[in-house]
């Protein structure tokens, strides 16, 4: 039983690694994309990663180890909105579909990165608008039904630094960008989108304090993924987002393997 174990894990590990190898750009790769590629989005799950709040951020301890009992395995408490996660419809809309009632077929969507870093370098409350999802139509494609729409802000590099990555100010308000509800209700009724995506960690800017966007998104029956990372290694049209959501039982979102390939 322990040698079928090691095996396979050996064998996972080892084509992870061959996976890595081939697909992950280096910097001077970013700027030119290759015709095929598969780039990891997800932020690893650890207590040191910016929680929404301070306090928020998981514990946990070695539950078993091999030389104790044979084998290794950890214990976890986690809130379901950590890290990088979906917000199901039912985490603001009362009555909405939780994460175990989304469908396989809307967590694998057609790709459409919204790239507004420059300007967020600046502008850290700047939220993507209508003029920049036309602006984004006209040099690339008009962007497909069935959509995930992804806002890339650079704000994923400031993960490290949990002040830098809400922005907090001396009067407790965040700073980071998001989505206008603009945006997102142009996004819903014009384009037919699936879903919104966040290298922050809100589908709303750090200063809302309504939740507007979340309010229509999944008040229109759709889902967000926030804390997404390196959206910079990933073609702005063209690629497929897959979004492993864990199905807890009546989750109101929960966190998600996300990755993208084209």
């Amino acid at each position: 039983m322990c040698v079928d174990k090691v095996s396979r894990r050996s064998l996972l590990f080892g084509a992870a690694a061959s996976a890595a190898a081939v697909t992950v750009p280096t910097p001077a790769q970013a700027a030119v994309r290759s015709k095929h590629g598969l780039q990891d989005l997800t932020h690893p799950v650890t207590p040191a990663f910016p929680a929404f709040e301070p306090g928020e951020e998981p514990s946990r301890h070695t539950a078993t180890s091999i030389p104790e009992d044979g084998y290794y395995m950890q214990e976890w408490t986690i809130l379901e909105h950590f890290g990088t996660h979906v917000d199901a419809p039912a985490h603001f809309t009362a009555g909405g579909r939780t994460s175990t009632e989304l469908a396989l077929a809307e967590l694998i969507s057609p790709a459409v990165v919204i790239d507004i870093a420059r300007r967020a370098a600046h502008e850290p409350d700047t939220t993507v608008t209508v003029a920049d999802l036309v602006a984004y139509e006209r040099r690339y494609d008009r962007i497909p039904r069935d959509a995930a729409v992804l806002l890339h802000s650079g704000w994923a590099t400031k993960a490290g630094d949990a002040d830098a990555y809400r922005g907090t100010d001396a009067g407790g308000t965040l700073h980071f960008p998001g989505f206008s509800v603009e945006a997102c209700e142009w996004l819903l009724t014009k384009r037919r989108i699936r879903c919104l995506g966040v290298d922050t960690l809100s589908i709303d800017p750090g200063i809302s304090t309504g939740f507007e966007t979340h309010l229509a998104l999944t008040g229109a029956d759709r889902y967000g993924v926030e804390n997404i990372a390196h959206l910079d290694r990933v073609p702005r049209h063209g690629a497929t987002l897959t979004v492993g959501l864990i199905p807890y039982q009546d989750g109101s979102g929960g966190q998600a393997r996300v990755f993208a390939s084209w």
